[in-house]
């Protein structure tokens, strides 16, 4: 590992780990947004350029970090750290340089 991505590492207040969404979290999160927006949920992009597809305006949002979603999390001594998506995108960006299983 790099010595940039080891001290960017230490600077994280994060108590859980992985530092970025499991797939199962970004499956939940763009399935409740894709219900909101094939419900009538106004998109937080623009639309004009992107497929009118909610998955697809969905999984768009996430990328961008514009969801107001936050991510719950247990850690093992029963303490619960709440940490918002737009953090775990920022931290995987720093880290992979891309949005893991959001590419296109």
């Amino acid at each position: 590992m790099s010595e940039r991505i080891t001290d960017y590492l230490k600077k994280i207040d994060l108590k859980t780990k992985p530092y970025r969404l499991t797939r199962y979290e970004k499956a939940r999160i763009v399935a409740a947004r894709a219900l909101q927006l094939s419900l009538g949920a106004i998109p937080l992009i623009d639309v004009s350029n992107v497929r009118r597809d909610p998955v697809v305006i969905a999984i768009e949002e996430l990328k961008r970090g514009l969801l107001p979603v936050t991510v719950i999390r247990r850690i093992p001594s029963g303490e619960v750290e709440l940490i918002p998506v737009s953090k775990l995108i920022e931290f995987e960006r720093k880290l992979f340089k891309r949005v893991h299983g959001l590419e296109d």
